[in-house]
């Protein structure tokens, strides 16, 4: 995905003006796919994460499915933001699956059934790759290391990057018992962010480490890790500290679960990001009514600018705990839940995972986001697009 040098220029102003961020995303509308339709032989959801492809003018994006319904797989898609709405219930037209393409191991066979965990992709057109991420997993019995990998564009594998051993899991399943080290469970690395000069890739663990800080709570945050790898090397580089949020609202009933964490990122320069945390609890009375269910949804989702300049570099250390660490900036550029349909119905929001900038659409840059149905009948695969005003355009 290649990003303009407007884009990149104006991202230190914004940190400085954010009564202007405010008004530099505009809303212009969703599309939502109800259900999750067969394709070539495959259940279509599980969309976590989102990259446009200039050179065709179509999306690539990642299914998490754990090669469970099929194998693990990613869909080439259109999406004609001419025909998207801000309407509660805007239908699908102008969402086209336009491919699917199976992801290959090591050793460039299919996955068995619960052995990868899918979470993002980026397209790079300069080596001609694709990078994803495989979150890995802590279960009793069954621990999987989170991953970053290259592959081609026909899913075939070539390599991966070499994750610190501190992130791997070990210990309990919980990761919350005395000496437990590495990510919690469905808490890793959800993103991959590419810097507009080609240079490197960037992950995030969604929640902290666990020999690092516990998960997200209620009134409680969670320090996350945000690890960077050059590209030419493959080596590991720079690490810092992103402070993700507590869980915004509670659940409908106290112990249920609830979570906030970081699902995906977009990179406006060397060391600025666009940023996605996405809220979980079940029950939640969150703004925004589902059209279908004519329920809450219980997500909350916020976009934040950050910047690393100034943060410390803790490459190389096991753990933060006792440490001095001055994390990222963290900024807040729009919380979805203040968006309004064309009715002054409040935005519903599914499960957004995936982020990108998308097509010029009547003069301006787009924005463009996903949701991760889960496969479950009571969510549904939402793309969201705003048109980038402002200091952005």
């Amino acid at each position: 995905m290649k990003l303009t040098a407007r884009c990149a220029a104006v991202a230190a102003s914004l940190l400085l003006s954010l009564p202007a961020v405010a008004q530099t995303l505009t809303y212009l509308g969703q599309q939502i796919v109800q259900g999750s339709p067969m394709f070539k032989g495959a259940p279509v959801g599980g969309l976590s994460s989102i990259d446009y492809v200039a050179a065709t003018g179509r999306y690539l994006a990642i299914c998490d499915d754990r090669s469970d319904r099929a194998p693990a797989r990613f869909y080439e898609l259109s999406l004609d933001l001419s025909k998207f709405r801000r309407s509660a219930n805007p239908g699908e037209a102008g969402v086209t699956w336009v491919n699917a393409t199976t992801i290959l191991d090591l050793d460039g066979q299919p996955f068995g059934r619960n052995t990868v965990d899918p979470e993002s992709l980026r397209l790079d057109t300069k080596r001609n790759l694709i990078y994803w991420a495989n979150e890995g997993q802590r279960v009793s019995g069954a621990m999987q290391n989170p991953t970053v990998r290259r592959m081609s564009g026909d899913g075939k594998p070539a390599g991966e990057f070499p994750v610190p051993g501190y992130y791997n899991p070990s210990g309990s399943a919980s990761g919350i018992a005395p000496g437990d080290v590495g990510v919690y469970n469905n808490l890793a690395f959800e993103s991959i962010a590419i810097t507009p000069d080609g240079k490197t890739l960037w992950t995030m663990s969604e929640n902290g480490l666990a020999q690092d800080s516990l998960p997200t709570a209620v009134g409680r945050g969670s320090r996350a890790r945000l690890l960077s790898f050059d590209l030419d090397s493959g080596k590991a580089g720079a690490e810092y500290i992103y402070d993700v949020g507590p869980v915004p609202f509670p659940p409908a009933r106290q112990g249920d679960f609830a979570t906030n964490g970081v699902p995906d990122m977009l990179a406006l320069s060397a060391h600025e990001f666009i940023v996605i945390e996405r809220a979980f609890a079940v029950g939640a009375v969150t703004p925004g009514v589902a059209a279908h269910t004519k329920q809450p949804t219980g997500n909350t989702i916020k976009l934040y600018l950050i910047d690393t300049r100034g943060a410390t570099d803790v490459s190389g250390w096991p753990s933060i705990k006792g440490r001095e660490v001055v994390p990222v900036k963290r900024a807040m550029l729009l919380d979805l839940s203040s968006l309004k349909n064309d009715d002054g119905s409040v935005l519903a929001l599914d499960n957004i995972e995936g982020i990108t900038f998308g097509p010029m659409h009547e003069g301006k840059r787009t924005l463009i986001l996903v949701s991760d149905n889960n496969f479950n009948p009571a969510q549904f695969t939402q793309f969201i697009a705003f048109t980038l005003d402002g200091n952005l355009n």
